[in-house]
Parts: C-alpha cells; structure tokens; sequence
C-alpha cells in the first residue's frame, strides 16, 4: 500500500508563514507530480501548486508569489512554503501524488488525510 503523510498546519496570524510538508511511504515504484490542494468550507477543492518529477511547477493565481512548491526526490517527499498568508488562505490542504505502486505498471491518484490551515485577520 501507499501512504501520504501530511504536516506543519497550524494557526497563523496574516502576514505570517508556514511550510507544510507531505511524505510518500509504503510500496513504490516511482512517482510522477506531486501537489498541494486546498478546500475551504463550503468550497470545492482547488488546486494550490503542482510539481513536477523533473521540478517543473504550477501554481494557482491565487497564490503566486507567496507560496513555493519544492520536492525531495530522494525521500518522496513534497513542500509548500506559505509566506504573506490571508485569511482567505483558511482551508483544509490536501496532498496529491500520481503515484506507480512497486511491480505495478500503471499510476494512480493519491490524496493525504489533510491538514488544517487557519489565517487569523
């Protein structure tokens, strides 16, 4: 089986920072993009910022400037530094891998149980 494992959300006050992290474990065999997803309540999940496995990255309008995407290839491991942070910020993230399972010949989706991200105005 394949796990992610999300950390480093939190309660921060506007204009502060925070790095979540997202770590892949279990049976692999390789992983192509990894990326960060957001859903705020009442709101449909959105995508935050994707990389891909060669370091090319995408982020949403939204978030362009403030956050960076960056990844541990060696450790299957995905980062997203949050700086000049909003209230409107606020939202569960969720951590996304397209993930080849080891012996495997084929990728799915992997999605994180979620972490909380609360920006106080």
């Amino acid at each position: 089986q394949v796990q992610l494992a999300e950390s480093g959300g939190g309660l921060v006050q506007t204009g502060g920072s925070l790095t979540l992290s997202c770590a892949a474990s279990g049976s692999i065999g390789s992983i192509n993009a990894m990326g960060w997803y957001r859903q705020a309540p009442g709101s449909q999940r959105e995508l935050v910022a994707r990389i891909s496995s060669g370091g090319v990255t995408n982020y949403a309008d939204s978030v362009k400037g403030r956050f960076t995407i960056a990844r541990d290839n060696a450790k299957n491991t995905v980062f997203l530094q949050m700086n000049s942070l909003k209230p409107e910020d606020t939202a569960v993230y969720y951590c996304n891998a397209d993930i080849r399972r080891a012996f495997f010949s084929t990728f799915s989706d992997y999605w994180g149980q979620g972490t909380q991200v609360t920006v106080s105005s």
